[in-house]
């Protein structure tokens, strides 16, 4: 949006500013431009500089190019690519994804030639970039980008264990492994003894324990481990071949292709292929990233802290990758695409703008022009040691995990072994041609339209979502500008890695941007209310990874009976903490919400007809549907008119027919599969045992998505004091020791029995079980009333009540007692789970996530947080 300026004043009072305006009609001045870089782009070029110096020299070893070709590739790379890239953030070099395709290269035309194809590599690039083709990369499974990877790091660690163990490696995976044998008959200890220091260092580094661990572990773990290992093989006085840098004046440049036609032209596309999915693969990683930095989102020149960073130019980026092809290639470097590892640790390291990213080529250049001395120390043990490890990291275990999951993992399988055994062109083909195949299994016309009503913007996709029509979602996605509310709705059964890996990662920046988004479902033949009362439920059985909600048709609400109802205890405060009664008059004190047929204050649907009663759920035959039994009860567990007095067990009864013949067949499968693979929950989730705390409705998730750990008052006793009750430090040690949760989940409520309890007792009295348990929560109430510490409070509002404050107060002591747990300690040294606290306010139906840290005790709304994954 252009910006006008008034060539008079608009009022008069201002008439004296108009004299330091510029002249009418004419462009406004220009401001003196001084090139400005910020702090933090400085200290991450520094750390991304220290990563890649060590890495680019191991991967040129790897590939059998000159050592120098390295050191051109990153520096090209961080210079070139990183000025005219779409992707700010991005760190482009020689990438090890490339090793194989580029050893390859130079093994069968040399390196002249091999930078020749470089070069063309990078024209095709710009013509696809000028073609505006970049999100087409996108259709690429996933499956087939980490096979892909998966089976170019075995071949990397294959041939790397020769030069580890003193030898030499041969030219493809087979004839590795058939001369490992005699490799290991005359193994090289010298060779070894670095090499297995150089891996030490490089594990051990990032896991130094204490305060002197935070300080050290800001050196890269991969400087430290050659620069280690060269040390020791000065000092002990080892003889091994070493980094050998000839003068510049005798580095190689690119010549003519020399080669058969057909040859080059697949070499040439090979070459364009890996660059560029890595390329925009990484890209997309990036923007992820950044969207966990709500700094980046709005940085802007008045903050001095650099541009604002937006989503990445995917067409862009693929112009600046070609560009920097064409230069490493004609210069006699590697070929360059995005690399992963310097990319995250640019943005974690604080990066704010593409200056970072430049910057790090500059050192590269100074350091390959003066340092070169120190580099020749290096034993090239220690370079084979730190790359096979590299390649042994890119058989990711979460990325089996992820295409298990997404039941993939046929593609995965068949494009690694293709890679192995006969190349990555040959490798991938195998995969995008195993893809398809399973594609025609699942897919469907699939149709994503877009339109915008009453300012919402509406992406409605009807049939399945695979990789094939991530393209179109993508573009449909990038039409809703930032900032907007915009509702997709997903009318299919199945939605594979890709479309939602795409999908999550856009709603994600949208969100972060200031947007929401609201994910719908709607599923087939979903039934309106039939004239007969046989289907007097809108409501459908659960399907997995939805919720539902019931609503009745007027006719079927305007004569049922009106129970008779209790008060409500969410809002006389006196809720317990294992059940609730509900409300059910004509009215109530927030007006008469029952007349417009809208929820209760608890936030269930009322029916229409104004005598405020709750939805039943009751399914055609009259039983309770999928949510369980729907009648209202008293206090004392007498039943209302839905259901005959004394008829819990025929409640119990309705509710599992009722799922038997209406969601069984749904989930049927998924359970299969659940009780095949074993569960594998990614959260620990402990809450309070109040009814209405639903913890896979407030968190849509499904079956073995939490591991869940309920008690009165979603206590956590500190270890020690559970006097003979283990069952939640079992079930703590359990779920982060055995099922590896990345994450616990304390979450507390509104109107807990529990804390009123606990603000109500007194001292001396009958120790109950009740009162036994409670103890646990005592260092709650003396946090709450140590005047030293700031209370815990609600985004937008203080606590209604004292009930209220103890529920936030005990969530943080909560979480406190966790990190006293062995295992919940030792796992959080090791960077392999979070902590998160939650309130569930049950009257307003709003999640509250615990956003603070020790001085700031911060519970604020879901809706505003970039990334929530509770």
């Amino acid at each position: 949006m252009s910006a006008c300026v008034p060539t008079r004043a608009t009022d008069p009072s201002d008439s004296h500013r108009a004299s330091h305006l510029h002249p009418p009609h004419s462009p406004p001045p220009t401001p003196p431009r001084r090139f400005r870089i910020a702090s933090a782009d400085v200290s991450a070029s520094i750390a991304v500089f220290l990563i890649a110096l060590p890495l680019s020299l191991g991967i040129a070893l790897a590939t059998g190019a000159p050592l120098q070709a390295g050191l051109v590739a990153a520096a090209v790379g961080g210079i070139v690519a990183g000025r005219l890239g779409g992707c700010p953030l991005q760190v482009s070099g020689p990438a090890a994804g490339l090793t194989v395709v580029t050893a390859d290269l130079i093994h069968r035309y040399g390196w002249r030639t091999t930078c020749a194809i470089t070069v063309l590599a990078g024209v095709v690039q710009l013509g696809l970039g000028c073609l505006r083709v970049a999100r087409t990369a996108l259709a690429v499974s996933p499956a087939i980008v980490h096979g892909m990877l998966a089976g170019i790091g075995i071949t990397i660690a294959v041939a790397q264990l020769h030069i580890v163990l003193g030898g030499t490696p041969q030219s493809s995976v087979l004839d590795n492994l058939r001369a490992l044998p005699a490799q290991l008959a005359r193994v090289q200890p010298a060779a070894v003894s670095v090499s297995a220091l150089t891996l030490a260092l490089l594990f051990l580094w990032p896991r130094i324990p204490g305060r002197a661990g935070v300080l050290l572990r800001r050196i890269p773990a991969a400087l430290v481990a050659v620069a280690g290992a060269t040390t020791t093989a000065c000092l002990t006085g080892l003889v091994l071949p070493k980094v050998d840098l000839p003068s510049w004046s005798s580095h190689a440049l690119a010549g003519l292709p020399e080669g058969p036609a057909l040859g080059i032209v697949a070499a040439v596309l090979t070459t364009t292929l890996v660059c560029s999915v890595q390329s925009l693969l990484g890209a997309v990683a990036v923007d992820k990233l950044a969207a966990g930095r709500p700094d980046l989102l709005t940085a802007g020149p008045s903050s001095g802290r650099g541009a604002r960073v937006g989503r990445s130019d995917l067409d862009r980026e693929l112009l600046g990758q070609g560009a920097a092809n064409i230069v490493s290639g004609a210069l006699g470097g590697l070929p360059v695409a995005g690399v992963a590892v310097r990319s995250s640790a640019n943005v974690q390291a604080g990066a704010v703008s593409r200056n970072s990213t430049m910057l790090h080529g500059v050192l590269v250049v100074i350091a390959a022009l003066l340092l070169v001395p120190v580099l020749e120390f290096i034993p090239l043990a220690s370079l084979a040691a730190l790359v096979m490890a590299v390649g042994i990291q890119m058989v990711s275990l979460h990325h089996i995990r992820t295409v298990t999951r997404h039941r993939e993992v046929l593609v995965y399988a068949v494009t690694t072994l293709g890679v192995v055994v006969f190349g990555v062109l040959e490798g991938v083909t195998l995969g995008i041609a195993v893809a398809v195949g399973v594609s025609l299994h699942r897919l469907t016309r699939t149709r994503i339209t877009h339109h915008e009503r009453e300012g919402v913007h509406h992406v409605h996709v009807r049939g399945q979502l695979t990789f094939l029509a991530v393209p179109r979602l993508s573009r449909a996605l990038h039409l809703v500008p930032h900032g907007a509310n915009a509702v997709v709705e997903l009318d299919g059964s199945f939605m594979d890695h890709a479309a939602y890996e795409s999908l999550q990662d856009w709603q994600k920046t949208h969100t972060a941007q200031g947007g929401s988004v609201e994910l719908a479902g709607r599923s087939p033949g979903t039934s309106i209310a039939e004239p007969s009362g046989a289907a007097d439920c809108r409501c459908r059985p659960w399907t997995a990874w939805r919720n539902h909600q019931c609503e009745l048709p007027h006719s079927v609400a305007a004569s049922a009976p009106t129970p008779t109802g209790v008060p409500d205890t969410e809002a006389s405060g006196s809720a317990g903490a294992a059940g609730s009664t509900v409300s059910s008059g004509a009215s109530d004190a927030s007006g008469a919400s029952g007349e417009n047929g809208g929820p209760d204050e608890a936030g269930r649907p009322v029916r229409p007809g104004g005598s405020g009663e709750l939805d039943d759920s009751r399914d055609p035959a009259g039983s309770s549907g999928p949510s369980g039994p729907g009648t209202s009860r008293g206090p004392a567990g007498s039943s209302g008119p839905l259901a005959p007095a004394g008829s819990g067990g025929h409640e119990l009864a309705r509710g599992i027919s009722a799922f038997q013949r209406n969601t069984a067949p749904i989930v049927r499968g998924e359970l299969a599969r659940l009780a095949r693979e074993g569960q594998q929950p990614a959260q620990l989730f402990l809450t309070c045992a109040d009814s209405r705390v639903v913890t896979s409705m407030i968190t849509s998730s499904g079956p073995g998505d939490l591991f869940v750990v309920r008690n009165v008052g979603n206590l956590v006793p500190l270890p020690g004091e559970e006097s003979g009750d283990d069952s939640v430090a079992a079930a703590i040690e359990y779920a982060v020791d055995v099922l590896k949760v990345r994450s616990i989940t304390v979450c507390g409520h509104s109107g807990c029995g529990a804390m009123q309890a606990l603000l109500d007792s007194e001292p001396g009295g009958a120790r109950t079980p009740l009162k036994r348990w409670l103890r646990h929560g005592l260092p709650s109430l003396e946090r709450m009333a140590d005047d030293s510490r700031a209370w815990a409070k609600l985004a937008g509002r203080a606590a209604a009540d004292a009930v209220e404050q103890l529920c936030l107060t005990n969530v943080v002591q909560q979480l406190e007692h966790l990190r006293s747990h062995d295992s919940v300690a030792r796992a959080l040294r090791e960077g392999e789970l979070e902590l998160h606290g939650m309130y569930f306010h049950v009257g307003e139906a709003q999640a509250y996530l615990l956003t603070g840290a020790d001085g700031d005790e911060l519970f604020d709304q879901v809706e505003a947080a970039a990334d929530v994954s509770v």
